[in-house]
This record gives C-alpha cells, structure tokens and sequence, in this order.
C-alpha cells in the first residue's frame, strides 16, 4: 500500500479548528501519544511531541516527515505514513528558556523520578516537592521545586532535606534547551532514526 497521497487533508476531520488524524493502523501498540523529534528548519533538534500533534503539523504544512516509524494513517482508500522525525519548514527562534513552568515539565526534567529516592514511576504517582517548604519561604521556581513520590513527600513534610535526613539527586535547575536535548538524546535511545539528528 502507499503511504503517498497528493491531498492528504483528505485523510484528515476538523476538530475545535484544528486538523485531527482519524485512523491509525499499524499494532505494535502504537498510540498517537508516541514521541515524535521535532527539528528547526536548519535540521537542530528542538522539541518532542506526540504524534498526534507532529501529524497535525505536517498536514497544516507547517512541517514535514524527515523519519517515518512504520505506522500508517488511514482514512478511505489513503494512507499516510506516521513520523518519527519532523522538521519546521519555517526557522523558529528558540529562546533561552523553551518551556513554561508547570508540573508536566518539572516531571519531564526529572524524567518521571523521584529526587529523593529514585524510583521512576508513572506522573500519577507522583507529586511536586518545594525542596524549601513554602511555610519556610520556599517559592515555586524551577531551582525549588522537584518530582517526589509521596511515600518521600509525607515523609519530608515540612523539612529541608537534610531535617528529614533525605538528599536529592541532583540539583534542580531550570528547563532550558540543554536540559531539552539531554532528554531529546534519553529519548532517542529507544530509536534509532532519530540518532542522526541528536549528535550520536
């Protein structure tokens, strides 16, 4: 079957005013959540997102497939290859911090681990631990801020680190676009198409 087709927004319904995939075949468990590397025109890798939206972004044309994974969209008689890889028609400027403060990221930065014991878990066992209490003055900052499963978490409470007799891992630091391709190239491990791209 082709995975080439000259009208692909064919293959595509309209959602909230936005290009949404119908169908997607392919088993292996393969879900629309699956990472897809996204690189700027110059071909620098600059961001992950799900597939759903690096699909949606290659039928608006503001993207096209560098890497495909093997996996088909399919709607009617078409067929349009999944990415593995994007990349932006269009050079976006990346500023110095790429992302905004928020418990998704702080869970991504720390890659979905405890920072005081180490245990990696799903988002929903974990929670976000003020290093330094908000009660003691403690703000909520990217430096204070850290994934905690909630065994550790009641067992901190309302203590430094050191109180409770607990040490993090490592020290927190804000989301910048370092931290992003350090985590692009964890993520990379797992395929080998987007190994080119990151610098192996």
């Amino acid at each position: 079957m082709s995975g080439k087709s000259n009208n692909p927004m064919n293959m595509a319904r309209r959602t909230r005013g936005e290009v949404v995939p119908a169908v997607v075949h392919g088993g292996n468990g393969f879900s629309l959540h699956a990472p897809v590397l996204v690189l700027n025109a110059s071909y620098e890798p600059i961001n992950v997102c799900a597939a759903r939206r690096a699909i949606v972004l290659v039928l608006k044309g503001v993207a096209m497939a560098e890497e495909e994974n093997g996996h088909y969209l399919h709607a009617a008689r078409l067929a349009f290859r999944v990415p593995s890889v994007i990349r932006l028609l269009e050079y976006r400027r990346i500023p110095h911090q790429t992302r905004a403060l928020s418990r998704k990221n702080i869970l991504l930065r720390d890659r979905n681990t405890c920072q005081y014991c180490g245990e990696v878990l799903p988002s929903s066992e974990l929670t976000l631990d003020h290093v330094v209490p908000r009660s003691r003055g403690g703000s909520s900052t990217w430096e204070n801020l850290v994934a905690c499963c909630h065994p550790c978490n009641r067992r901190k409470g309302n203590q430094l680190p050191g109180e409770a007799g607990m040490h993090l891992m490592r020290e927190p630091r804000a989301f910048n676009l370092h931290t992003s391709r350090h985590i692009m190239r964890l993520m990379g491990r797992s395929d080998d198409k987007w190994r080119k791209y990151l610098f192996y």
